[in-house]
């Protein structure tokens, strides 16, 4: 009863997720019979676009996805944007070029499975073969690192974001907009995570090793402004987040302080090279069991220098018991341990 309950529950949850634009916004028109390559046909997208690439990409889960690819010349990183749950690549495309420009950053956005032109239906792990099926193009066709790419979740798009961000360890950051800590939490405030949620983004956060900037609204009627703050909180590296006063949850994009406080985060992303990140990953690692028990041993001692070990090579033999004076400074205090002299072996 209850996993049928469950069952029930985790399908609403699904529903309300995704609203895909109905018709899209643009269409495709295929440039050669056999190629991924394509135009995308829509009002606002301009024809002779040369910085824009639209490729088609199939997913694990045997979906055709777009993906709008928007080259800047003088771009250091990447940008991976996964947009919200009523929006499609058509409506986002004016977006993309602001943000490519005053970030300085390459942009690729991509549909979910279900939305614009890509098949198949949106849930929650298509969402997520969607996002790997982007990474892996990045990585084969142009050569983007996970140490160049910074992720971008928007809203429902934080799901495949922290999903992806989880599994990247040297990924060089992630910003998370209007971002939800799980399905069933938009609907109803829950204190634990149910098997049935859906992007349980609050158990994934916690796995995120890279800075995290989290931007969201104080006035959000949609996604409530404590799921920003909570996964603000739970980050290992968190960025000064972004608390914009009176904004909701569609419009950030139009308070100035969002691309300000955006490109200051970009910045600092492309001063950090590996070797900061590197000595910060070296910073949070809890010390290592063996050097705390070397360290605790070493107080014991009368000092540093390390006394020798005797060990019996025989079970049976007859055992002295008696103290050895250290090398060093001459004094009784070193550990004691059994002698015999005809059985055991001197190790230094």
């Amino acid at each position: 009863m209850v996993g049928g309950m469950g069952f029930l529950v985790s399908r609403l949850a699904a529903k309300l997720a995704f609203f895909p634009p109905r018709p899209p916004t643009y269409q495709l028109q295929r440039l050669e019979q056999d190629d991924s390559r394509v135009v995308a046909l829509c009002s606002s997208i301009p024809a002779d676009d040369a910085y824009l690439d639209v490729r088609i990409l199939k997913t694990k889960r045997g979906n055709k996805i777009v993906t709008f690819f928007l080259r800047n010349p003088y771009a250091r990183l990447t940008l991976l944007y996964s947009h919200g749950n009523a929006a499609d690549l058509g409506q986002l495309y004016d977006l993309f070029v602001q943000l490519k420009l005053n970030l300085r950053v390459n942009l690729v956005g991509y549909d979910y499975s279900g939305y614009g032109a890509s098949t198949g239906k949106p849930s929650e792990y298509d969402t997520y073969a969607d996002i790997e099926a982007v990474y892996e193009y990045l990585q084969t066709e142009y050569g983007t690192s996970q140490e160049d790419l910074i992720l971008y979740g928007q809203s429902v798009g934080s799901g495949p974001t922290l999903h992806l961000a989880s599994r990247l360890p040297r990924l060089r950051g992630v910003v998370l907009h209007s971002a939800i800590l799980s399905g069933l939490r938009v609907l109803c405030q829950l204190k634990v995570t149910l098997c049935f949620d859906i992007y349980k983004n609050i158990n994934k956060i916690t796995k995120v090793k890279c800075p995290v900037l989290v931007i969201h609204g104080t006035e959000d009627d949609v996604v409530n402004w404590f799921h920003g703050n909570g996964l603000w909180e739970l980050a290992r590296e968190p960025y000064e987040p972004l608390w914009i006063k009176g904004g909701g949850h569609c419009n950030l994009e139009l308070y100035p302080d969002y691309i300000r406080h955006l490109c200051r985060f970009i910045q600092e992303m492309e001063k950090m090279n590996t070797a900061v990140r590197l000595k910060k990953i070296r910073q949070s690692l809890p010390p290592l069991a063996s050097n705390a028990n070397t360290e605790t041993k070493s107080n014991n001692r009368c000092c540093k220098i390390r006394c020798c070990k005797i060990r019996c090579c025989k079970i049976r033999c007859c055992r002295v018991r008696f103290r050895l004076k250290c090398w060093g400074c001459g004094r009784p205090r070193c550990p004691k341990f059994f002698f015999c002299g005809s059985c055991c072996r001197l190790r230094l």
